[in-house]
């Protein structure tokens, strides 16, 4: 059996770490909500929580055009009122939802696949 290294592109964004009130992206420590994906970063995506999530914080992800989107819950997994993300749905735009460890796990994944994939991450507190 052949095994070889995979090693993502330079110029796209990866998902280094994640941990209680940081996700590392690249090289550099984020400490607020973000949205990554490939190839754009967000790096202060307004919703400081889950309680505070508004359907306008997922309009913002339209522009961005993903075919997915992976939103990050924080330390444990919770589902947002089904009208919060109407503006994705309405797009025909997939999401699942997952606690931000297994969002920035999924995101790496779904990126070096080539995929149109947005992570909208909340801080594990």
């Amino acid at each position: 059996m052949k095994f070889e290294l995979d090693i993502a592109p330079a110029d796209k964004n990866q998902i280094r770490s994640y941990r209680r009130g940081a996700v590392t992206v690249n090289e550099e420590d984020f400490h607020n909500s973000l949205i990554v994906t490939p190839d754009r970063l967000l790096r202060d995506w307004p919703p400081r929580g889950f309680d505070s999530l508004e359907e306008t914080h997922f309009r913002i992800l339209l522009t961005l055009e993903p075919e997915c989107v992976i939103l990050g819950t924080g330390g444990q997994l919770r589902f947002p009122a089904s009208g919060i993300l109407s503006p994705l749905a309405g797009a025909g735009i997939g999401v699942e939802v997952m606690d931000t460890g297994a969002a920035c796990r999924s995101y790496n994944v779904l990126a070096s696949e080539g995929r149109r994939v947005a992570a909208a991450l909340l801080m594990i507190e």
